[in-house]
């Protein structure tokens, strides 16, 4: 199936037509929703949207289904609640995740990081910053093109993507480092037609001054449990109903993460509430799906109905994607088992992503609970 790449992702000031309506993601500033924000969203999402709330791979909170005549009220009471950035232009440019398990220098380096960004030069739609510079690096899996991480020695360290090494920098110096390190990507010729990644410059042989020291070993991202921040809950495909974002709030404020996750603060024993997945064994915190036909305009089939039936046949330790196409954005990670739609029915693809070769082609969702692979 042919597909369109947008180059860019949806934001709160400029939305993305989608088959259920517009996608609003809000950027959460620092990755931090406070109790008052919390319920602005919810909100926000069953009075303007379908009452749907995603989460997504940037740590972002996405309203789905919002109607093109009430985008302005929406607009409206989100920029009242603190969540919106000025213009288009400087909300685009805000493209940071943050740890959720931050510390007090994390928080004000996010907050400075925020500051510079306004000023960084135009720069590809998708390309990011990441603020993985808590006690310990958790986020290795998680795309972003430049990277601020904790060495061994408690120091910080600005890495390229792609790199094994990075720039020792202060905290006083990051946010400017990193502007650098985005302005070199620039003059490198890091861009084509618009778009453009940090690693796939690297990967062309090219390599900024500087980089001198390696950050510590990274942890694995955490499951579902509790933390010393909080209580760590997921959501099936990363989405849950306005209603359950509100009681998570009334429980404490939220950290956002690029798990698909959240983090309720202060927690010392885990939510009882409908809709959450607690049980870090969970078949479905291995499974991966986007929206699919027909909420998504490019899909090809629907996804999630499917990739509920195929969780508990997944082998252990492995992980499926399904995508309603080529383009993967559900898991754009590679995925022991990937299965992609397609006009003829399903491909499916081993250890690769959604648009890799398919090693079988055109296959029947009926048919797929009878190979190999899920028995």
């Amino acid at each position: 199936m042919s597909f369109k790449v947008m180059g860019w992702c949806p934001g709160a000031l400029r939305p993305m037509q989608s088959g259920d309506g517009l996608v609003v993601r809000v950027r959460v500033p620092g990755g931090r929703v406070s109790r008052a924000q919390a319920a602005a969203i919810a909100r926000a999402a069953r009075a303007h949207g379908n009452g749907l709330i995603d989460l997504s791979g940037r740590a972002n909170v996405q309203l789905r289904g919002v109607r093109p005549e009430t985008h302005g009220a929406l607009i409206a009471e989100l920029t009242a609640a603190g969540l919106i950035d000025a213009d288009v232009a400087r909300e685009a440019r805000r493209n940071l995740i943050v740890t959720p398990f931050a510390d007090g220098v994390t928080d004000a380096l996010a907050r400075a990081f925020a500051e510079a960004l306004a000023e960084a030069p135009a720069l590809p739609g998708k390309f990011g910053f990441m603020l993985d510079c808590g006690p310990a690096p958790v986020m290795a899996e998680t795309p972003a093109d430049i990277r601020l991480e904790r060495d061994a020695a408690g120091g910080l360290v600005l890495r390229a993507a792609g790199m094994d090494l990075g720039r020792p920098v202060s905290p006083e110096e990051a946010p400017e480092a990193a502007l650098d390190l985005a302005r070199w990507f620039l003059e490198a010729g890091g861009v084509t037609e618009g778009r453009g990644r940090m690693a796939a410059l690297i990967a062309r042989g090219a390599r900024p001054a500087g980089a001198t020291r390696a950050p510590a070993p990274a942890l694995a991202p955490p499951g579902p449990g509790l933390t010393p921040q909080g209580a760590l809950v997921g959501f099936e495909f990363g989405q849950m109903q306005a209603e359950t974002f509100a009681a998570l709030g009334d429980l404490g404020a939220l950290r956002v993460t690029p798990w698909r996750m959240l983090l309720v603060e202060g927690l010392e024993a885990m939510p009882d509430l409908p809709g959450l997945i607690t049980d870090p064994g969970s078949a479905l915190l291995r499974v991966h799906a986007c929206t699919g036909a027909p909420g998504c305009l490019q899909a090809a089939a629907p996804t999630r109905d499917l990739a509920r039936a195929l969780a508990p046949r997944v082998p252990g330790g492995q992980v499926l994607h399904v995508s309603g196409c080529a383009k993967g954005c559900g898991w754009p990670a590679r995925a022991d088992l990937t299965l992609t739609a397609t006009g003829a029915g399903f491909d499916l693809i081993r250890g690769g992503t959604a648009a890799d070769p398919p090693s079988r082609t055109g296959l029947a969702p009926a048919d797929l609970v009878d190979l190999p692979e899920f028995s």
